[in-house]
């Protein structure tokens, strides 16, 4: 809970500090602009990388393998799309860094490495070791 408040409260500091120092440097008319082109860019580039990664979806889900690793990657456009509306050059940056494939491969990649998303296979394999199942019979027994 205390990371969730640093980053409200970091943030939007880092944003300010950008736009003072960058309006400050290129003006407010050019600051202002350079905001919504990255929203009007990263909107774009959100949809075109959305629409593929949903085709890859589809392919993976047809195949009748689970599509673990697109919906993660899903929701890695999600963010980036959030990010990239957000008026801001920082929240700009990680935006699209998330649309960029391999920083997203590495960002993914990185939360498997912690063990925050547990990859189809790694469940998987688990289930399938004989050691690790309990063979068992039943009754029910009614009143």
């Amino acid at each position: 809970m205390p990371s969730i408040f640093l980053i409200f409260l970091v943030v939007p500091l880092i944003e300010i500090y950008l736009f003072v120092g960058i309006g400050g440097f290129i003006g407010v008319g050019w600051t202002l602009f350079l905001v919504v082109l990255t929203a009007v860019v990263g909107a774009w580039l959100v949809r075109i990388q959305g629409l593929s990664a949903l085709k890859r979806f589809r392919d993976v889900a047809s195949r009748g393998e689970l599509p673990a690793l697109q919906l993660v990657e899903g929701l890695f456009l999600l963010v980036a799309g959030a990010l990239l509306l957000t008026p801001g050059f920082f929240t700009d940056l990680v935006g699209f860094a998330c649309l960029t494939p391999p920083v997203r491969a590495l960002m993914i990649h990185n939360l498997l490495k912690w063990g925050r998303i547990m990859p189809a296979s790694v469940a998987s394999r688990d289930q399938a070791h004989p050691e690790k199942t309990i063979d068992a019979e039943y009754q029910r027994l009614d009143d």
